[in-house]
């Protein structure tokens, strides 16, 4: 699953954009939708989450704020903005371009005929 994990790490920000686009939510619910998702065959390091939390919030794609839970523990939530939806779209966009590409790459047209008459 590392080459899984790893080209999917690529596209953390355009995950959790994806998850907001939905609905506002706070990091471990995001996590744990993940999980859920992939049938627990990836879940995002709680470094690597809260590190795209921070750049997405610097590049103004998403707002956070406090909720107002009964539990005692206050979560941190977070939100798109419309600036953030238009960059979720693009990178959706680039994410089923590059797709295409993959698979037109490594899709095999038919077998590579062998001149030795194996």
């Amino acid at each position: 699953m590392s080459i899984a994990s790893d080209l999917i790490r690529g596209h953390t920000d355009t995950i959790i954009l994806a998850h907001l686009t939905e609905e506002d939510s706070y990091g471990y619910k995001i996590n744990k939708d993940i999980q859920v998702k992939t049938n627990n065959q990836y879940e995002l390091k709680e470094a690597t989450l809260y590190t795209a939390f921070r750049r997405l919030e610097s590049a103004g794609y998403i707002c956070s704020y406090w909720g107002d839970e009964n539990t005692g523990a206050r979560r941190r939530y977070y939100s798109i903005t419309p600036e953030g939806d238009l960059a979720y779209q693009q990178m959706k966009t680039e994410w089923d371009e590059a797709k295409g590409l993959i698979d037109i790459l490594i899709k095999s047209s038919k077998k590579r005929e062998d001149t030795n008459g194996r």
